[in-house]
């Protein structure tokens, strides 16, 4: 039997394995899901997918990074 019987022309999940999500904004900050974006990928449609992997490269603007850690938080208050 041949592998490609199995394949299915599905979305891949966007995960990176970078799960982590973030406290204000309350989404993943490796692939820019909510939560329940991510509980329920499994169940979306293919059009629903393709809709949400459009939208998360515009999420990622959300995520603010600190600039210099604890020491450059430090210094804008001396």
């Amino acid at each position: 039997m041949k592998d490609d019987v199995w394949k299915r022309e599905e979305i891949a999940s966007p995960c990176v394995k970078l799960c982590v999500v973030h406290p204000e904004e309350r989404i993943c900050v490796g692939c820019f899901r909510s939560i329940d974006e991510i509980s329920t990928w499994s169940r979306k449609t293919h059009e629903e997918r393709a809709a949400l992997m459009q939208e998360l490269p515009n999420r990622a603007s959300r995520l603010q990074k600190r600039r210099g850690g604890r020491a450059a938080r430090m210094s804008d208050r001396a």
